[in-house]
């Protein structure tokens, strides 16, 4: 299963949806363009802090219209992050992002319930509460904005969804490598 078709079945949600009217302009869940959002925006700061003598790319303001690693959560999807998709760059932008979250989880106590995740077997849940301490106020008020959900809402569908997403891309118990994910999407 790929990246596409784990996106194209959140969409609707598990039951259908919740809230048929939440959609985006896109026709994409809320949810769904906040995973999306979170991958872009660690992929943006794995490649903007993996090179020497570059600085992390900064926090993402949902009021800036730059496309790129300084713009806001919607800008990197339709803009820098929607080209490096197209272009087929996608398994190196996912891999990155993937890590730098999976990274952010153990250094924010989580570890263990990510590591469920990705390992083969049951998905470990995850609070609404745990996941807003693992992710932080900052990234989650951009989600939040760029969503347009609550912090509760988003944390509550992230908190629900996060962990299958995870999984499907991690269907060998492990972080795939840039070729597997490319592969798959």
């Amino acid at each position: 299963m790929g990246l596409l078709d784990v996106l194209r079945g959140m969409q609707q949600g598990p039951r259908g949806p919740s809230n048929p009217t939440a959609q985006s302009s896109g026709g994409m869940s809320p949810i769904t363009m906040a995973i999306l959002a979170l991958l872009a925006y660690k992929a943006v700061k794995h490649f903007g802090g993996s090179q020497p003598g570059a600085s992390p790319a900064p926090a993402p303001s949902p009021g800036n219209v730059n496309a790129g690693a300084g713009g806001g959560l919607g800008d990197l999807l339709r803009g820098g992050l929607g080209g490096l998709l197209a272009g087929g760059a996608a398994g190196s932008v996912i891999s990155g992002g993937l890590g730098d979250l999976l990274r952010q989880f153990q250094q924010n106590g989580q570890g263990q319930v990510a590591n469920s995740w990705v390992g083969k077997g049951p998905n470990t849940p995850i609070s609404p509460d745990d996941l807003g301490r693992a992710l932080g106020a900052d990234q989650l008020n951009a989600l939040a904005a760029q969503s347009g959900l609550s912090r509760d809402e988003l944390l509550q569908g992230l908190s629900q969804q996060l962990p299958e997403v995870i999984d499907h891309l991690t269907p060998d118990g492990r972080l795939p490598t840039e070729s597997e994910l490319s592969a798959r999407i």
